[in-house]
């Protein structure tokens, strides 16, 4: 535990990407007796003490002493002091005498919000998913199935007769581990975990990186949670933020009296959209915390992926900002050369270390290459969301079906791009908040037609290119939008739309597992062909999916409530297709339409093809066939 002279070398260097294992508050054994030695990087302070339960939070008693290299690090051994024990540090400006006491930033456990100290912890669990490890690097692969239920732990269930208790993480994990295994899901994806002090942030505003928030348990709680969605079959991946944080007094802010970990010119360390502190990645200090936080959660907590937040904003000088709002480049332009440094080297890390996970990057613009090896130029993140395919995919479904035949390419256009970054298809948490409405409040006319648009949606989303994103409550087709503190609506599941919208995502994801040409290319031109996207008029999209060595899939989509009977098909293959999935059956809430189960190619020229199918095509509905 003790820091060598190598661990400040690379300190320095900002390469020492686990430096939670020399800094922070490690337990140690001393005789008979409890101890733990503390270290923490407070380089413009005149003195530093730790403040606890312990010591009845005297200040200047329990002081640490600086270290003689220069390196800014204050260090100490305190004996009595064992896991549970609540801390701060007290730090003290050298510069005007101002003294804060602030949390640990490199504590693996937090107190119960609202109170924020720190507690000296020992993250030693006995993982039972070594089978899990085993096989990951095949569930995670780039031509595997993901379909990824992401989810919000406070808000996904909670105990109404209980004063609208959360569920621990013991009890999440069953009830996940049984829900999102049922549907067919492959990977959840948690808002992010680690300790905030606003619940209304979701998360996203973090003080306590590298500790899961204690409002559900401790991290051996935690631990218990990925372990057993692992040995239920699921991946976990983890929303992380390392683009901000909040300016709360026991946080990284002003941390020894100056900006530490965030830029000191407001144009730089400032972020007016949520009010809170940007990273200065061009401190060697802050290299080294945020990668070690990225590498401790894949080592000490098992997670699958990353899902780094904001990445736009961390790209971009200027992003949420008007002209004299900040400051150019050394180039005179708007890119964070700091920042897209700090990116590469953090997934070279990440996949060097663990070639079996992922990371992936909610990214907003066209920044080239972003899951692309940074050895070709690229970010190196493993999987970029795709905003632009979910942003046109939605303004198309919420026009009237009357008008959609003048807005036909919003859907054609995803192809044009489709396989210049690795993507995933997201209907995220922020598409259902803020006023946007649900998924199904956004399909226009009456009920009917809102639960065939929403079952359409899914079907088109999960035959497009791309990895599967729904957020808590799609598959419920939530009415209302979602509100961090109250529990899913479970009840609608009484309702027969309602459960019928869940059976049609079950199924979707049966289908798409089970059939390689729906997800074995989904980042290559060669796994997708148009039959015929110019049909505007009435509104009809088909296209195939393909595979090497596997049948091609036939999808044909109808936007309008319009039943097409006849409608032909050019297909590759002569013989009998069967038709395994029809948004508009009746199990799903459907009016029942569709082709007897199959229907039999003709030698009849179609879209380029020698043969081709004559197909009804239910109204709002997809359709899914496959050669026999």
């Amino acid at each position: 535990m003790l820091l060598t002279e190598q661990d400040i070398y690379h300190f320095r260097e900002g390469t020492h990407f686990r430096a939670y294992e020399k800094l922070g508050a490690h337990p140690v054994c001393a005789g008979a007796t409890s101890a733990t030695r503390f270290a923490v990087w407070a380089p413009n302070a005149s003195a530093v003490s730790v403040v606890g339960d312990f010591n009845n939070w005297r200040r200047g008693h329990s002081r640490l002493s600086p270290r003689a290299d220069s390196s800014g690090i204050w260090e100490g051994m305190l004996e009595g002091v064992g896991p549970g024990a609540l801390y701060k540090y007290h730090v003290v400006a050298r510069e005007g005498g101002h003294a804060v006491d602030k949390s640990d930033p490199y504590a693996f456990r937090t107190e119960l919000p609202p109170r924020t100290a720190s507690v000296v912890w020992d993250l030693a669990y006995s993982w039972q998913d070594a089978q899990w490890m085993q096989r990951r690097a095949r569930v995670n692969a780039l031509d595997s199935p993901w379909s990824i239920y992401e989810l919000h732990l406070g808000s996904w269930r909670r105990v109404a007769e209980e004063h609208n208790r959360f569920l621990s993480y013991r009890e999440l994990a069953h009830a996940i581990a049984d829900y999102a295994s049922d549907l067919g899901f492959t990977h959840v994806e948690l808002l992010p975990v680690m300790e905030h002090p606003f619940y209304g942030s979701w998360g996203y505003q973090v003080t306590g990186y590298f500790a899961p928030t204690a409002r559900y348990g401790t991290p051996q709680d935690f631990m218990y949670l990925i372990d057993y969605l692992h040995q239920r079959g699921l991946g976990v991946i983890l929303d992380w933020v390392p683009s901000h944080f909040p300016a709360d007094e026991h946080g990284l802010a002003r941390f020894d009296g100056t900006h530490l970990y965030e830029h000191a010119d407001p144009r730089q360390g400032f972020h007016p959209e949520w009010n809170s502190s940007i990273f200065n990645y061009g401190r060697a200090e802050v290299r080294n915390f945020l990668a070690s936080n990225a590498l401790f959660w894949l080592e000490k907590y098992h997670i699958d992926a990353l899902r780094v937040d904001a990445v736009a904003s961390m790209l971009y000088l200027d992003y949420g900002r008007r002209a004299g709002e900040w400051i150019p480049n050394r180039f005179g332009g708007h890119e964070n050369l700091e920042a897209v440094e700090f990116l590469k080297q953090l997934n070279l890390a990440a996949y060097r270390d663990h070639p079996d996970i992922q990371t992936i990057a909610e990214e907003s613009t066209a920044w080239p290459m972003v899951s692309r090896p940074t050895y070709l130029g690229g970010l190196g993140f493993g999987l970029k969301w795709n905003l632009g395919w979910m942003h046109d995919t939605l303004k198309y479904l919420q026009q009237d079906p009357v008008y959609r035949k003048y807005h036909q390419s919003r859907l054609t256009f995803s192809i044009w791009y489709a396989f210049s970054e690795n993507f995933v298809l997201p209907l995220s948490h922020d598409e259902v908040v803020h006023g946007k409405a649900s998924l199904i409040g956004r399909m226009p006319g009456d009920e009917w037609r809102q639960f065939a648009g929403l079952r359409l949606l899914y079907g088109y989303m999960w035959t497009h290119p791309g990895k599967k994103l729904l957020f808590m409550g799609g598959e419920l087709a939530q009415r209302r939008e979602w509100h961090h503190e109250e529990s899913l609506e479970w009840h609608l599941l009484q309702y027969p739309l309602h459960a019928g919208v869940q059976r049609w995502v079950r199924d979707l994801n049966r289908l798409y597992r089970a059939t390689p040409a729906l997800h074995e290319l989904d980042f290559s031109s060669a796994g997708f062909a148009w039959v015929d996207c110019a049909n505007a008029d009435i509104s009809v999209i088909s296209y195939l999916r393909m595979s090497s060595g596997a049948h091609p899939v036939l999808i044909a989509c109808n936007f309008t409530p319009v039943p097409r009977a006849d409608y032909r098909l050019g297909v590759p293959a002569g013989g009998r297709w069967r038709e395994c999935l029809n948004s508009d059956a009746a199990d799903y809430g459907g009016s029942g339409q569709g082709n007897l189960g199959a229907v039999v190619a003709e030698e009849i020229a179609a879209h380029g093809h020698a043969h081709s199918l004559r197909v009804r095509l239910p109204p709002l509905a997809v359709i899914v066939l496959m050669p026999e």
